[in-house]
């Protein structure tokens, strides 16, 4: 009994790092889309201005 108590926090925070880990993941992705968007964009206009 003692040993289901022990071991039931540890894999709640396993499973509350491996989300929150996931998050960061798409957090990053998001992060370089927007980047790769913004460069598109200023390469647009760079190359289209008089």
């Amino acid at each position: 009994m003692s040993a289901d108590e022990e071991l039931t926090p540890e894999k709640r925070r396993l499973a509350e790092e491996k989300k929150n880990e996931r998050y960061v993941w798409w957090y990053l992705a998001y992060f370089l889309f927007g980047i790769h968007i913004v460069a598109f964009v200023m390469i647009y206009a760079v190359m289209h201005a008089n």
